[in-house]
């Protein structure tokens, strides 16, 4: 029953993303600000093209072969040619997967430390808000993924 919550917030937060993220597809269509670069890049890797870069782009090519790995799924699933959804609507709704990816690492976080049956790892009721006290219960590989990256896509591969 304690899952019960955390499924229903998951579910009003992916209704009210998805609501957002239609009323903008339906307003700006075409590319917008940055995604003048990363979706034509993005397409390179729906048409196979992996050793073709844009040199004014500086992200990493991982958030790309995520956004294939996802399209080529949904391609399979349903039965659609992978360059007919690799458009701007469906390379956006990526940003949605990985926010609930997000999501769902911050819940496995927050009970790998605050449920831990170790009583040295776990966090005491009482928490002053210091940086030394608040990441003490972190190794620094933890900490490393947690500050590592400001994107969706990134935080899901390194948090995971």
């Amino acid at each position: 029953m304690a899952a019960f919550p955390f499924f229903s917030s998951c579910s009003a937060l992916l209704a009210i993303s998805m609501g957002i993220f239609i009323q903008f597809s339906v307003k700006q269509p075409q590319p917008y600000m940055d995604e003048i670069f990363h979706i034509p890049q993005a397409q390179k890797y729906c048409h196979y093209e992996f050793e073709d870069w844009d040199p004014k782009i500086t992200t990493l090519p991982g958030i790309y072969l995520l956004s294939f790995a996802d399209l080529s799924v949904l391609s399979f699933l349903l039965g659609k040619d992978l360059h007919l959804l690799c458009s701007t609507f469906f390379l956006r709704m990526t940003n949605v997967v990985f926010l609930m990816g997000n999501v769902w690492l911050l819940r496995q976080l927050l009970l790998r430390l605050h449920c831990s049956s170790d009583a040295k790892t776990r966090p005491p009721n009482k928490v002053s808000f210091t940086p030394k006290n608040v990441f003490q219960w972190m190794s620094p590989r933890e900490l490393s993924r947690l500050f590592h990256s400001t994107s969706s896509g990134s935080n899901v591969v390194i948090m995971e």
